[in-house]
This record gives structure tokens, sequence and C-alpha cells, in this order.
């Protein structure tokens, strides 16, 4: 009996086109050529994917250069695509945070800011209370933030640190307009690893990144 192919999305089905959205969403931004090889299509039907999609205001694309032919269609999703991805009830939160700094001015919503850093501190400590080194936190780290929308992984560096990356910000509407949400997560990230390493955000997606990263190095190692 001869074998039978392996299953292919069908091009023509609304699974392809959140297909090609959560691709998307996971890489920041590929050509048409490699989405229809992760999803076991045609070219041609992804590109109709993405021509459909960029009329809905959901992907774009910028052009790169190539030493030969036509330059290159990178495609990424545009904020409208958003509403795809957990969003944290933020229209609520940001009600909420807007209503505290009008009754009770910047003290009482730095009093807010405080107390949720020391609950969120707590309850990362206590996810991470096996872990001996930060390696292993920085891996539960990642796992507590996935489980909260974040859509995080850790990639390790050739140099031995890591490198914290959050595709997706679930509270991005309230960290627009309260930055002080953002200064206080990376310094739970600080506390919860320890004072052996140090964490800094080199990308950020309130000031226009595709995702946040937070480079995670021992102290002391050399910036290469």
């Amino acid at each position: 009996m001869a074998q039978q192919p392996p299953t292919q999305l069908k091009p023509d089905t609304p699974r392809t086109r959140r297909a090609i959205i959560q691709l998307l969403k996971q890489s920041g931004e590929l050509e048409a050529q490699a989405l229809a090889a992760q999803l076991g299509v045609s070219a041609m039907a992804v590109r109709q994917h993405l021509y459909s999609l960029q009329n809905e205001s959901l992907v774009t694309y910028r052009e790169v250069s190539r030493p030969m032919g036509r330059p290159a269609k990178r495609w990424h999703l545009t904020p409208a695509a958003n509403r795809f991805f957990p969003d944290g009830y933020a229209e609520l939160t940001l009600s909420l945070v807007q209503s505290v700094a009008t009754a009770f001015g910047d003290a009482g919503l730095d009093r807010l800011l405080e107390v949720r850093t020391q609950q969120q501190t707590a309850a990362y400590h206590a996810r991470m209370a096996d872990c001996s080194d930060w390696q292993g936190r920085t891996l539960v780290l990642a796992e507590i933030r996935t489980e909260e929308g974040y859509m995080a992984e850790v990639q390790p560096q050739a140099d031995g640190s890591m490198l914290l990356l959050e595709k997706h910000c679930p509270i991005c509407a309230v960290a627009t307009n309260c930055t002080g949400l953002c200064t206080q997560e990376l310094a739970v990230f600080q506390v919860v690893l320890g004072e052996g390493v140090t964490v800094e955000r080199t990308e950020h997606i309130v000031a226009g990144d595709w995702r946040c990263a937070y480079a995670i190095k021992p102290r002391g190692s050399l910036h290469v």
C-alpha cells in the first residue's frame, strides 16, 4: 500500500490564516516562502492570505534588498492583530489605573504599583523555591510569564548568558499609559533572579519593538 503524504493545512481554511498570524507573532517577520514551508502549503496560497490580511490592516511588510532580483517582502503583524492574543482585560485595568491616579494622585498610583510589585515578587519566589541557580530561575520565570500571556521563551547565549524573550504584552495598553509598570517588572526580574546576575531590557514593545528582550548575565561577565 502506498504511503499517504503528511496531512497539510488546506490553503483556504481560517485555520491557515490563524497559523500565519501565530507564526508572525512568534518570529517577528517572515517572507511568504518561509511561512509556506512551515505551514505545508504553497507560497501562492500564503501570499493570498497575506494580502487578504493586509486588506484587513492585520499585517504589513517591509522590502529588503537582495543582491539579485526584486526586493524581498518581509511580513509582520500590525498592532491591530493584538486582538487575536490575550489582552489581560486591558481596558478594565487601564480604567482602574486611571481612576486610582485621579482619586489618589501620583502618590496613590505609586503605592498601587508598590503593592503589585511585592505580590508579584512573592508569587514568583514561591514558584522558584526549588531552583538552586539563576539559569533554573530564568527558565521558571519564562514559564510563569507564558502562563500570564507574555509568550515567553529563553535563548541561551554563546557567552553563557541568557536572553529572555516576551513576544506579546497582555498589558500593553496599560503599560503605555503607566510606564511605571515596565520599570517595576524589570525590578521584579532582578530581585527574583538574584544578586548574582544583571538584567537589562534590550528591546521593548512599548518603545515600538516587536518583542521585549531581557539580557541576563552573571555579574562580572565580559560584555561582548
